[in-house]
């Protein structure tokens, strides 16, 4: 198990880039299933849960080859389908929860595909009916063995058809998309999700040949074509990684510039620090944190009552910054009320924030109330094990600000999601060693 020493207290300075977006990633690569042609991506992150999954198909037998920093060229026209049924897959699959968008294109193009129960953060229930209901009314027939977590589906041929999706599934709408291109006739997809990460999905499989409509909208349309070509795809930056530099900055009341952020695909990131009082400014496609020396205030709504900053789907904030939001909010001015809808169990980590000697109220399951410090009081280092990937962060940068030596044990879950994030934050200024 890896672990980060962190001398907290110092202020940072400089500029900061993105890696390529994670969520992306995991669906843009299975993609590549659905064609024999070559398919090149750009921008794909090197961290745990990628590399897993590169690692995954490469097993499946696609033919892969490194171009250059994150540049790779995919070719599956020669596809393993026994390694589905294997004892190796069985284990490899069950330790990344983006597996499960293998069956989608396995599907679609090869009318079977198989998963063990993925793994992932231990963050709270993430079921995955919408998946395997879309493939259902698609026309495949679902098994399970329950003895072993291990899920099928199978059918000679799939049938567009009108779906309205339970809820809107980012991974679920992905998938149901990747089996819909090739199907025969047309699918409708009402309820669907529409993240940017999911357009950028679209378009991808649009330049490929596929027949999308109403990508960016909550209604899609998939006019199924017979097969796929190659294409070459570039990822957007990852905007949760976005959202952690810009509390960083704030918490450690340092001057930062993050490179590249594609304004447009932030939605409502901004707008969130900002109720929280941090001052970003967009310069060209960056966005510049300046040093907030007097601190932050947390605004009010406007009948005077305490924030409330929840997530919803998008255009709504993502779920995966409410944690970094939590943290930023410890050492404000005022008090907000964070409503974390979607997992039950991803603010169970705000016990070692307590133990740092943040003022969090834990109401329920999925609401906390923070009563900020307005830096009045420092954080306290103290020694802390990383739960998941966004609360690791968030106990990351809560170490940063502290004063003092702070320790995060299982550091194994941090890099699940961020690339060499120790090394980037040193080249700012920050004091951290990876044991």
């Amino acid at each position: 198990m890896g672990t980060f020493r962190i001398e907290g207290g110092h202020q940072l300075k400089g500029e900061i880039t993105p890696q390529g977006a994670k969520n992306e990633a995991l669906q843009i690569l299975c993609a590549v299933l659905l064609t024999s042609s070559k398919v090149t991506i750009h921008n794909i992150p090197d961290i745990v849960d990628v590399n897993k999954l590169i690692a995954l198909l490469e097993d499946l037998g696609v033919k892969i080859q490194k171009k250059g920093k994150g540049s790779f060229t995919f070719s599956a026209d020669d596809v393993n389908l026994e390694y589905l049924q294997s004892d190796q897959f069985k284990a490899d699959g069950k330790g990344l929860r983006g597996s499960i968008m293998l069956v989608g294109p396995l599907l679609g193009r090869f009318g079977k595909g198989y998963i063990p129960k993925p793994g992932g953060d231990k963050i709270g229930r993430r079921r995955l009916d919408t998946h395997f209901e879309g493939f259902i009314k698609l026309g495949a027939k679902f098994r399970y063995n329950r003895e072993e977590h291990f899920y099928g589906v199978e059918a000679k041929k799939l049938t567009g058809t009108y779906m309205l999706l339970d809820e809107a599934s980012v991974t679920g709408t992905a998938n149901i998309i990747m089996a819909a291109v090739l199907a025969e006739g047309t699918t409708t997809i009402y309820n669907a999700a529409c993240e940017p990460y999911l357009q950028q999905l679209c378009k991808m499989l649009n330049r490929m040949g596929a027949k999308i409509s109403g990508i960016g909208s909550n209604l899609l349309t998939i006019e199924g074509v017979e097969s796929l070509e190659g294409t070459e795809h570039t990822m957007l930056p990852d905007m949760i990684e976005i959202g952690s530099w810009i509390g960083l900055a704030a918490m450690t009341k340092s001057e930062l510039t993050i490179k590249n952020v594609s304004w447009e695909n932030l939605g409502q990131i901004p707008n969130a620090f900002r109720k929280l009082g941090i001052q970003l400014e967009k310069k060209g496609d960056d966005i510049f944190i300046p040093k907030h020396e007097k601190g932050y205030e947390i605004q009010n709504f406007i009948d005077g009552s305490i924030l409330t900053i929840a997530d919803a789907p998008w255009p709504g904030l993502t779920p995966d910054l409410l944690s970094i939001l939590l943290v930023v909010a410890t050492q404000a001015k005022g008090e907000v009320i964070i409503h974390q809808k979607m997992f039950e169990s991803r603010l169970f980590f705000v016990d070692k924030l307590l133990d740092m000697g943040a003022k969090i109220i834990l109401c329920d399951p999925h609401r906390a109330t923070v009563i900020g410090h307005d830096f009045k009081s420092s954080l306290k280092a103290t020694i802390m094990t990383s739960p998941d990937i966004r609360a690791g962060v968030s106990l990351l940068i809560a170490a940063l600000s502290a004063k003092g030596v702070s320790t995060i044990h299982n550091i194994e879950q941090i890099d699940r999601g961020y690339e060499r994030i120790d090394e980037r934050l040193r080249a700012i200024g920050a004091n951290i060693v990876r044991i």
